[in-house]
């Protein structure tokens, strides 16, 4: 048996009811997918790549990604995080509670493999979901290093697509020792042993997560930045992944690559999308089969 593929995405509106709504807290937290099947016929199940879009964007807007690997042969889920895409909005959560990040990942995953039999998986990510498909193979946030961010001990980046994000932050939390509790959930294993490889560009938060944790990652990691990113800088953000993974390899995807370069309508490097988009699909196919 054979699939072939479709021009856009089925999209999907899941529900998570182990987690609460950040709007309605009756409600069970809504995680949005965008199924795409390879581009020609493949056998079943067709390996699967999880797609992980950056801050405050969508899974909608991630086909530079998705393109190159529906078209090298794999199914692609790419999915919105609750509170941190444009499609519904943002909410302070959803750029702070990183490790929620992960956890759609996996449900994603459950109800995929519940309607039928799961392929060999692999998560890529761009930005925050760089962390987020890193997540995925073990690496863990320091809360201690979390909780002085949130508290202004250390200071927060300056974040575009939400300004006052820390201070929206606490009017729904409290600065007390349950939020403080909260945060463990941060420092929780978020691994999913479903998931073989791990590519990921311009990642953010290494600059919170535990060297030990990365110690602990026995999956292929590839991983590309660009040479002007000040956005996720290099020596803060991509540096720690590539030096305590023991499987990661990497390289610059050109010195003069912004981080925007990777969503802007006009960006400096019109390539470099394209370009790692194929060595993306390249590493998959090396190591999804």
């Amino acid at each position: 048996m054979t699939i072939s593929g479709q021009e856009k995405p089925l999209i999907r509106v899941l529900h998570d009811e182990s987690r609460r709504d950040l709007r309605e807290p009756d409600h069970p937290r809504p995680v949005r997918l965008y199924l795409w099947e390879p581009c020609r016929p493949v056998a079943v199940p067709a390996p699967l790549v999880v797609v992980s879009h950056g801050t405050g964007g969508s899974g909608s807007d991630m086909e530079w990604l998705v393109r190159p690997l529906t078209e090298a042969g794999f199914q692609v889920a790419s999915l919105d995080h609750h509170g941190n895409n444009f499609v519904d909005g943002y909410e302070p959560e959803g750029f702070l509670h990183v490790w929620e990040r992960p956890r759609d990942v996996s449900f994603v995953l459950d109800v995929l493999a519940r309607e039928q039999p799961l392929g060999p998986v692999g998560a890529a990510g761009f930005s925050l979901g760089g962390y987020t498909a890193a997540a995925l193979a073990g690496a863990r946030v320091d809360p201690q290093i979390l909780w002085a961010v949130l508290t202004g001990a250390v200071p927060l980046p300056e974040i575009p697509e939400f300004p006052g994000v820390l201070e929206a932050l606490r009017k729904k939390y409290p600065e007390d020792e349950s939020s403080r509790r909260a945060l463990d959930a941060a420092a929780a294993d978020l691994s999913d042993p479903r998931v073989r490889a791990v590519f990921q560009v311009a990642p953010g938060v290494g600059g919170l997560v535990t060297p030990e944790s990365l110690a602990t990652v026995q999956v292929p990691v590839d991983i590309r930045w660009g040479g002007a990113d000040v956005v996720n800088p290099y020596e803060v953000d991509t540096r720690p992944y590539l030096e305590h993974i023991p499987t990661a390899s990497g390289r610059s995807a050109g010195p003069d690559v912004r981080h925007d370069d990777f969503f802007a309508p006009e960006p400096a490097d019109p390539a470099v999308r394209v370009r790692v988009g194929k060595e993306a699909a390249a590493f998959f196919l090396q190591h999804l089969g």
